[in-house]
């Protein structure tokens, strides 16, 4: 049974996805920043019927925390087959780059930058031991400077600080994949689409369970060359 770990998992896109990857028969670390966020996701999939869940604390911007979780999961398992790092915020609007809040800026990537990165550092060890490992890194299409050299969206002004980040996760993507292209790990990014969630206010136009089979696929599917961004349709992005 291959085993995923998936960030923010207690809510939104995450906790679909974790329950769809259930379905299939993956073994899911529903992962979330405490126990009173994170229990309660772990009950309702029980409820279902899934049993091949298991909810492991961790805050992606606290080193100690993913350390912790790090453990947790080396006693528990003997490799870690996916990573997804679904964990994000979208932070304080508006976020117009030339007057907005620097502390704002910097909470944000906490979350959606430094928290993959060093989540992914950490748990290294583990999925170096699966013959087949994976790191999904959940991005959007406002961190693609193909998409906003061209858009003239100005809604997508109040996420400038967001965007930013969602960028440098992809550089991040594009970085880690091209250290290990030689190696059989596959690392990419994946925009899901524009979801109602608590992110956007539940604004967005699809549903988490649309949004969570693009990831599922990817997940699941044998063929992927690593180094990527995909969309929600399943295509290649610009970076």
């Amino acid at each position: 049974m291959k085993k995923v770990f998936i960030t923010g998992a207690n809510q939104g896109i995450g906790f679909e996805t974790a329950k769809q990857l259930a379905e299939l028969g993956y073994y899911v670390y529903l992962g979330s920043r405490n126990k009173t966020n994170g229990v309660e996701p772990k009950k309702k999939l029980n409820d279902l019927g899934f049993n091949n869940v298991e909810f492991v604390e961790i805050d992606v911007t606290n080193a100690n925390s993913i350390k912790l979780a790090t453990q947790t999961l080396e006693a528990k398992a003997q490799q870690l087959d996916v990573l997804i790092n679904n964990a994000g915020i979208a932070g304080e609007q508006p976020q117009n780059i030339s007057t907005g809040d620097i502390n704002n800026l910097r909470k944000i990537f906490e979350t959606n930058f430094f928290g993959a990165v060093q989540t992914t550092q950490q748990f290294m060890g583990l999925l170096k031991k699966s013959d087949e490992p994976r790191i999904i890194n959940i991005s959007s299409p406002l961190g693609s400077l193909a998409v906003q050299s061209v858009s003239e969206n100005p809604n997508h002004r109040i996420y400038d600080a967001y965007s930013c980040s969602k960028t440098a996760l992809n550089a991040f993507t594009v970085l880690l994949s091209k250290e290990f292209q030689n190696t059989n790990f596959k690392i990419i990014s994946v925009e899901p689409g524009y979801t109602a969630t608590n992110l956007n206010q539940y604004k967005g136009t699809q549903t988490t369970e649309q949004a969570a089979k693009v990831i599922v696929k990817f997940t699941t599917i044998a063929n992927v060359q690593t180094g990527n961004f995909f969309d929600r349709n399943g295509d290649e992005l610009a970076w």
